[in-house]
């Protein structure tokens, strides 16, 4: 039975894979300090503070697979020196956020990095955190780059916010579509395909994003999802940012959306990723998978990401083809 170490597997993707792997047959371990939840049913989980001292001792025999999510080089660097030697395969999960520009479409893994000089950046500590695992296993090494990860439990409230705002009815503003891009990765298929690189061993660096999709396209998919006849309400970067509606995420922003000139972020190559055996499942099940969960979550709950109900209703009031009704 192959033995797989996850550092982490409470929260949202260590979860996944940890429950990937035991579904495959492997006998799983988790190393976290189990704040953000519970490992599943089967998996083994061992409490412990990964900076504190004797935080691997617990850890002992081989294993055939370690996966690390972690992009604190506290964390990464302590694991690689304690487990490194003693792990046939490592998988290091990094990020597209690594790359240094976004703005050539269909770039591979070959794209220039980061220079990883200021580790309170996300995409600069991940990169020094590659160097570092690099460093320590060699040859053994997957490294990982996901692009936006989504899906049923998504914290991030990202992807979500937008068949949960189509699902109301109501008439939903968006960036102008023209020139923008959504890439997405189902964080099931992302899953999955962890544990089958780890158990064939597959190594080097390898772009895990599924397939581009206009954002238009996007958003009709969304609709024959959830039924809706809203009507989109386009605005244009301007108008939204003298608004103070904000990129990509967070409190008051239209989630996924990113200046046209950074629109490669979205169109990254995923030929390695598929060559490797990663699953791409259709958009629409993705989108089936995450309104399920966003109903069973509450549309109208507090989100992490997008505008309120509140806020949307004030800046549509706004709007030059809407000003009047």
């Amino acid at each position: 039975m192959r033995r797989i170490l996850v550092l982490g597997g409470t929260a949202w993707l260590g979860h996944k894979i940890a429950r990937a792997a035991l579904d495959d047959g492997a006998e799983v371990v988790c190393l976290a300090r189990g704040e953000s939840g519970a490992v599943p049913a089967g998996v083994r989980l061992v409490t412990a503070d990964r900076t504190a001292p004797g935080a691997y001792d617990a850890l002992t025999g081989e294993w055939d697979d370690v996966v690390e999510l972690s992009y604190d080089l506290e964390l990464v660097v302590p694991a690689l020196e304690a487990l490194a030697g003693r792990a046939r395969h490592w998988t290091f999960v990094s990020t597209v956020s690594v790359y240094a520009t976004n703005d050539e479409p269909g770039a591979d893994e070959s794209a220039a990095v980061l220079d990883p000089v200021d580790l309170t950046d996300y995409g600069q500590a991940k990169v020094a955190a590659e160097r570092a695992t690099a460093e320590h296993v060699g040859d053994r090494l997957l490294v990982a780059r996901p692009g936006l990860i989504v899906g049923p439990g998504d914290p991030s409230d990202r992807f979500g916010y937008w068949p949960a705002r189509l699902a109301h009815g109501a008439p939903v503003l968006a960036p102008t579509a023209a020139g923008r891009f959504v890439q997405v990765i189902d964080v099931a298929d992302l899953a999955a395909w962890v544990v089958r690189a780890g158990a064939t061993r597959t190594t080097g660096t390898i772009n895990a994003v599924g397939d581009t999709h206009t954002f238009d396209d996007f958003l009709v998919q969304a609709q024959a999802v959830t039924g809706s006849t809203s009507d989109i309400v386009e605005a244009d970067d301007a108008w939204l940012l003298v608004r103070d509606v904000r990129w990509w995420a967070g409190p008051r922003s239209l989630p996924l959306w990113i200046p046209v000139e950074d629109s490669g972020f979205s169109r990254r190559s995923n030929r390695a990723y598929r060559a490797s055996g990663g699953a791409v499942r259709p958009l629409q099940e993705t989108i089936r998978r995450v309104l399920d969960d966003e109903r069973h979550r509450g549309l109208d709950r507090e989100r992490r990401s997008g505008l309120t109900l509140g806020e949307e209703a004030a800046l549509l009031a706004e709007h030059p083809s809407r000003m009047g009704r």
